[in-house]
């Protein structure tokens, strides 16, 4: 372990859409680990808060910011017309609820410059980085503000790419992992089925840790301490932990989807891009089945089907609902967060 910068080998994964909350990362600090927020699909000014109402708990934290794609800032024309076809699609869905579908969104950088700016006038402890680089510039001045920065990867090609940014530290995310992938670059038709398809995240941990010499966070399907101390064999610094925590109390994820984690009805995940338009790992429900080939297009897709997934949540039906999850998401337990995080240190 790498304590100078985390002093834990156990790190909360930021979660989107509600499932981080202050609550989460004071109950993971309480049992030895280190919790983060995420600024996705948040305001700034909501962001701010959030960062406000952590700091009152007087425990470390971290922040995670989505990188736009500006190859979607807007899209061309030939996926445009992918994203309207996809619009048709999903209108029997919206129907199933009454919900009107809304018309296409092709601007949304989540605020990007916004909220960096904001980390840089009131910096916080970490900051790590998803769907993408944030370039030299930004992870200078966030490291000269006095902030630790961490960029996620999915492979040994982006490790080497995002070493040249100067963090301190990479997120090695293997395919495992649950919600969505933080691959930035085009896999080949060369390095399909070589090593760079590693079976497991402590083998991607390895591929990564022989050609980068930052720390690296792990992260994909662990889900008790032998899974964590098996990565940090392979070489890794932490492990970062998401699915695991989704059950726990303090996780704001919604209730359908907690239950839907331990509901022996589902019985696989799959990548599915029908939710948001960026591949993502769920629990396989009718909707990841009706929409196999949706196309790429986050966030457009994102805003497309939020009120159909919205409506699915007040109506407690799970089968329209994205059901993040990783591949080990049948170990999730109930609980405190607390005992989660002491359990897995436990096992070292």
């Amino acid at each position: 372990m790498t304590e100078s910068l985390f002093e834990t080998p156990f790190v909360a994964a930021p979660m989107a859409g509600g499932t981080s909350t202050p609550a989460l990362v004071k109950a993971v600090h309480e049992g030895g680990g280190l919790g983060f927020l995420a600024a996705g699909y948040k305001s700034p000014e909501a962001m701010t808060a959030e960062i406000a109402a952590t700091r009152e708990l007087n425990v470390p934290f971290g922040m995670n910011v989505f990188v736009p794609d500006r190859s979607q800032l807007p899209p061309g024309p030939e996926a445009r017309a992918h994203l309207e076809a996809f619009r048709a699609e999903l209108e029997p869905d919206a129907a199933r609820y009454a919900v009107t579908m809304p018309p296409l969104r092709l601007d949304d950088d989540d605020a990007w410059q916004e909220k960096i700016d904001a980390l840089l006038a009131d910096p916080v402890e970490f900051v790590s980085f998803a769907f993408g680089l944030p370039g030299k510039p930004v992870v200078a001045a966030l490291r000269k503000a006095g902030t630790t920065v961490i960029c996620s990867v999915t492979s040994v090609q982006e490790a080497l790419a995002a070493a040249e940014d100067g963090p301190d530290a990479i997120a090695v995310q293997h395919r495992s992992a649950g919600a969505h992938s933080a691959a930035f670059l085009p896999v080949s038709k060369e390095s399909a089925g070589t090593p760079a398809a590693a079976r497991t995240t402590a083998e991607l941990v390895a591929q990564v840790r022989g050609a980068v010499g930052l720390p690296l966070i792990a992260a994909g399907a662990i889900m008790d301490g032998s899974g964590l101390r098996d990565v940090l064999d392979a070489g890794a610094s932490a492990a970062q932990i998401g699915t695991a925590l989704v059950r726990t109390h303090e996780s704001g994820a919604r209730q359908l989807h907690k239950d839907a984690l331990g509901d022996p009805a589902f019985t696989e995940t799959a990548m599915t891009r029908a939710f948001t338009g960026r591949w993502a790992r769920s629990l396989v429900n009718e909707f990841v089945r009706d929409h196999r080939n949706a196309p790429d297009g986050y966030p457009a897709i994102h805003h497309l089907t939020s009120p159909i997934r919205a409506a699915s949540a007040a109506a407690g039906d799970p089968h329209r609902l994205n059901l993040w999850a990783g591949t080990g998401w049948q170990q999730a337990k109930e609980g405190s967060a607390t005992d989660v995080v002491r359990e897995f240190l436990n096992g070292l």
